[in-house]
C-alpha cells in the first residue's frame, strides 16, 4: 500500500513521544529527526523536507505545546496540519469552462499511465452526469490509439481519432467536433516520452495555443518518487501546467511524489489513480491524504465508498430479513458481493483509523472467494433454506466448487452461529441483555 513504510516510521516516532509524557525540547527535535530521516527514505526532495520540519520544529517547542497536558497529541495535530499545507491544504477541482466545453490537455511522460488515468478521469466526470469526449493525439507510441479506444469502449465514451494526422490538427478538429454535438468535456490524451525533450515540449506548446485548454493536467506515476518530481517541474516550465494527477497511488508508493510535487510547482494534485481498474480514481483530498500517512485512517473516503457500494432498497429489505429472522445464504452472499467492490480489505482496514497497526494481520484472499463459491454451487432453495442440505447436498456442493464436505460443513455452521447471533440482538430486551454484558464471544466491546 502507498505510504506504508512512511506511516510505519512516523506512527513509531509518535508513539515514543507518547510514552515520554512531559516532552523536553530535546524530545521534539529528536522526534524531528526521525521524520526527517523517514521522508527522506520516502523519496521526498531533500529542500522541501528541510521546510517542513524547519515549519514544524518552530511550531512544536513552543511554550504552548510543551507545557499543556497532551504535548506529544499537539504535535500530531501540528505536523497532520503541516502536511495538509504541504499538499495543498485544500481540495481542489478541475476548471470549467461555463460557455464551452471544457478541454483537458493531459500530458507526461511514456510509461506514467497517461492514457489509462485520463480514460479514468473521463469516466469519473461521466459519471457525475458529464457527456465527455476522448481525443487521441498520440500518434508516436505504437497501439496508443487503439489503447484509448479499448479504454473508451470499456467506459461508454466515444474517442475522436484521426489516425496518424497532425496531433495539432487533430486537436483542434476535435474541439469543434465536440462543440457541434453537445460533448461538454474534451479530454486530449497527448504523447509522451521516456524523457522531457524540446520537440515533445514544442508539440505541447502549439496544441496548447491552438486549442486554449481551460486545464493541462500533468500525469506522474507516483512510484518513480523524485523523477515525478522532476518531470512535473520540467512539465511546468514549458507549459505553465494547471494540475497534477498521481497514478499507482495503490502501488509501492514511497510517497515523495505526493509530499513534493505540490511544493515544487507549486501546482495543486487534483486526482489519484488508485488501481488497475477504469473506476480506480479518487479526487485527491490533501487532509485525508494527511491522516492516511499519520496512520490515523480515511473515515470520509470509506463513507464515500460505502455510499456507492450501498443499495438503497436492498438494504430496506435486508433490514426487515434481520428484524424477522430470515436472513439467508443468498442475503449474506449480497452483502459480500457489496463489500467486494468497495475494494480489497487491506485497503478497506487502511482507511479506518488505526489500521496501520493492523498491517500484520494475514488475510486470506482465498477465503472470501471459497466462500462465495461454496454459496454460488447451491440451488436457490438452498441458498433461502439452508436446513435441507443433508450428507449428500453436502457432496454434491462441495464437488460444484472444488472444495472439501469440510468447508461446506464450517460455513454453514458459521452462519448458524450468525443468524442465532441476530436472533438475540433482534430478540425483546436485547438492548438490556447488551448493556449488561461486560464480554461477549471472549470479546470486549466498548462502553459496555
Amino acid at each position: 500500500m502507498a505510504f506504508e513504510g512512511l506511516t510505519e516510521k512516523i506512527s513509531s516516532t509518535f508513539k515514543k513521544l507518547r510514552g515520554k509524557g512531559r516532552l523536553k525540547e530535546a524530545d521534539v527535535k529528536e522526534a524531528m529527526r526521525e521524520i526527517r530521516m523517514a521522508l527522506l527514505e520516502a523519496d521526498v526532495s531533500y529542500k522541501v523536507v528541510k521546510d517542513f520540519t524547519k515549519s514544524v520544529t518552530e511550531r512544536c517547542v513552543g511554550t504552548d505545546v510543551l507545557e499543556s497536558l497532551t504535548p506529544a497529541q499537539m504535535i500530531v495535530k501540528i505536523v497532520n496540519e503541516e502536511l495538509c499545507k504541504l499538499m495543498g491544504a485544500e481540495t481542489k477541482h478541475l476548471n470549467i469552462n461555463p460557455n464551452g466545453p471544457t478541454v483537458v490537455m493531459l500530458v507526461g511522460l511514456q510509461g506514467a499511465g497517461k492514457t489509462t488515468n485520463g480514460s479514468k478521469l473521463a469516466g469519473l466526470m461521466k459519471r457525475q452526469g458529464r457527456n465527455p469526449l476522448l481525443v487521441a493525439c498520440d500518434v508516436y507510441r505504437p497501439a496508443a490509439i487503439q489503447q484509448l479506444k479499448v479504454c473508451g469502449e470499456k467506459l461508454g465514451i466515444p474517442v475522436f481519432e484521426k489516425g496518424t494526422q497532425d496531433p495539432v490538427v487533430t486537436a483542434k478538429e476535435a474541439v469543434l467536433y465536440a462543440r457541434q454535438r453537445g460533448y461538454d468535456m474534451v479530454f486530449l490524451d497527448t504523447a509522451g516520452r521516456l524523457h522531457v525533450d524540446e520537440a515533445l515540449m514544442e508539440e505541447l506548446k502549439k496544441i496548447k495555443a491552438t486549442v486554449k485548454p481551460n486545464e493541462i493536467m500533468l500525469v506522474v506515476d507516483a512510484m518513480t518518487g523524485q523523477d515525478a518530481v522532476n518531470a512535473a517541474q520540467s512539465f511546468n516550465e514549458w507549459l505553465d501546467i494547471d494540475s497534477v494527477m498521481l497514478s499507482k497511488l495503490d502501488g509501492d508508493a514511497r510517497g515523495g511524489a505526493a509530499l513534493s510535487v505540490r511544493a515544487v510547482t507549486g501546482k495543486p494534485i487534483k486526482f489519484a489513480g488508485m488501481g488497475e481498474k477504469l473506476e480506480d480514481i479518487e479526487v485527491f483530498h490533501p487532509d485525508r491524504m494527511a491522516s492516511r500517512i499519520l496512520g490515523m485512517g480515511d473515515v470520509l473516503t470509506l463513507i464515500e465508498k460505502a455510499e456507492k457500494a450501498y443499495d438503497a432498497k436492498q438494504a430496506a429489505k435486508l433490514e426487515e430479513k434481520l428484524k424477522t429472522n430470515r436472513f439467508t445464504l443468498q442475503d449474506f452472499y449480497d452483502q459480500m458481493v457489496q463489500l467486494r467492490s468497495m475494494g480489497s480489505m487491506e485497503e478497506l482496514l487502511a482507511q479506518m483509523p488505526g489500521g496501520a497497526g493492523l498491517k500484520d494481520i494475514k488475510l486470506d484472499p482465498k477465503a472470501m472467494a471459497h466462500t462465495e463459491a461454496i454459496i454460488l454451487s447451491m440451488t436457490p432453495k438452498e441458498r433461502e433454506n439452508p436446513s435441507i442440505i443433508g450428507a449428500n447436498r453436502k457432496k454434491r456442493i462441495a464437488a460444484g466448487c472444488g472444495l472439501r464436505v469440510e468447508d461446506v460443513n464450517k460455513l454453514l455452521k458459521s452462519f448458524e452461529q450468525m443468524r442465532k447471533l441476530m436472533k438475540q440482538f433482534n430478540s425483546p430486551g436485547a438492548a438490556k441483555k447488551l448493556r449488561r454484558m461486560r464480554g461477549f464471544g471472549g470479546m470486549r466491546f466498548p462502553g459496555m
